[in-house]
């Protein structure tokens, strides 16, 4: 990454390789409407769950670059994908170089740093796309923070793409959710709360929680993402003031535009002024 002079101040950059970040979006306007948002999302590339930590990495750094130039002093990786295989790296070994004063930052941790207040028995189970569980990233997270917990993940390869075809209301739905939902509580049946770890998930929700029994608590990421990045604001007043603050919010896509607002309604996104854009 190429060093960038310090600039004005500017909006609050999400990034996800596809829509499932607009899920988070959704959340943090709820919270903090206040805030100017831009939303990027390298759509023409993904999904990001199958490929290497190299490329994520690539792809991951060259949209971040690009929502710099935008002016985001502050970009949340809305993407589990990217948080697990490439946040590290641009914390750590990009952002030194390019602007100190610039952040980044993820969604595992914000889930992680809630799965042990809200868990009895100690044992969490995660739900994510294949990509995340082979990271272990939420073990690995959760495990710092709590080693005291048991974490038990399955992969649900079939999820996004039921989401993103609209069939996430439809019969053959129940069948996939309802299977790997059986299959965590019987590798760990003392399970007592299920971490959605795919930003995708919370459209299956009425399913998921019609086949999750009782007592197990669901921690769906929007809120919670939400509530870090309000925290996170209050206790750095510094990055706070370099956030513009006219409640705007302007979509990007590396895909054809229209085929974005489309597929943008399955995640109940408002109708939108949505600009193609190229990050290579």
């Amino acid at each position: 990454m190429n060093k960038l002079l310090p600039q004005a101040p500017g909006p609050i950059g999400v990034f996800d390789s596809g829509y499932g970040g607009l899920t988070i979006l959704k959340s943090i306007r709820e919270l903090l409407p206040q805030y100017d948002y831009v939303y990027l999302g390298d759509n023409a590339r993904a999904p990001y769950g199958s490929r290497s930590f190299d490329i994520v990495y690539q792809f991951t750094r060259q949209a971040i670059m690009k929502l710099f130039e935008m002016g985001c002093q502050l970009v949340i990786l809305g993407c589990n994908t990217a948080s697990a295989k490439a946040l590290r790296s641009i914390q750590q070994n990009d952002l030194p170089n390019i602007d100190p004063l610039r952040r980044v930052l993820g969604v595992i941790r914000p889930t992680a740093e809630v799965a042990g207040k809200l868990t009895e028995t100690k044992h969490v189970g995660i739900l994510a796309t294949p990509g995340t569980i082979k990271s272990e990233s939420y073990n690995m997270e959760i495990n710092k923070l709590w080693p005291e917990l048991s974490v038990t993940g399955v992969a649900c390869p079939l999820w996004v793409p039921i989401v993103e075809n609209n069939e996430a209301e439809g019969a053959g739905a129940d069948y996939f959710v309802k299977k790997r939902i059986n299959h965590i509580l019987w590798l760990d049946p003392d399970i007592d709360t299920l971490i959605l770890g795919c930003t995708h998930y919370p459209i299956l929700m009425p399913k998921i929680e019609q086949y999750v029994p009782d007592g197990i608590q669901i921690v769906s990421q929007g809120e919670y993402v939400a509530d870090s990045l309000k925290d996170y604001l209050s206790r750095h007043t510094d990055m706070d003031a370099r956030c513009t603050k006219d409640g705007t919010v302007r979509y990007y896509t590396t895909e054809n535009a229209e085929k974005f607002k489309e597929a943008a309604r399955i995640f109940g996104a408002e109708d939108m002024n949505v600009e193609h854009i190229d990050l290579e």
